[in-house]
């Protein structure tokens, strides 16, 4: 049962890692384009069903299969666990302020910069990394 349920948990995070790095992206991209535009409209469905239909369903069944690995494997009394599950809180904020960046574009509003987005395009990389890093080192 643990071999499928990490498979299971790989590959969600693996699903709502990609889209956590590609939104963002998105968002530069239609910032660049013009408000009512067909291609702003564009971005809006792109970034609707990336979000509806990837990344949210990605991020709760990681949720899932993590509790279940952090139950089956009793990783709450490991201080490498601690960290990482601190980690992924900040990842699933991250996720609820893309939300609500992406709500901003649907309403038309342009509060934040091409640049803005380049940078925190790479806020889920460096926590991606310190997980990969405790999960797979357990440093302490």
């Amino acid at each position: 049962m643990y071999e499928w349920v990490k498979v299971f948990h790989i590959v969600s995070v693996i699903s709502w890692m990609a889209g956590m790095f590609y939104l963002p992206r998105l968002f530069v991209y239609h910032f660049e384009s013009s408000i009512g535009s067909e291609q702003s409209e564009v971005f809006k469905t792109m970034e609707r069903r990336l979000m509806r239909g990837i990344m949210t369903p990605a991020m709760i069944a990681s949720w899932v299969f993590g509790i279940w690995l952090m139950v089956l494997l009793e990783a709450w009394q490991d201080g490498w666990f601690v960290t990482k599950f601190f980690l992924i809180i900040l990842l699933t904020a991250y996720h609820g302020v893309c939300v609500g960046w992406m709500k901003e574009f649907v309403r038309d509003e342009r509060k934040r910069s091409t640049k803005f987005f380049r940078v925190v395009n790479e806020i889920p990389v460096v926590l991606m990394i310190f997980v990969v890093i405790l999960v797979v080192v357990k440093p302490f």
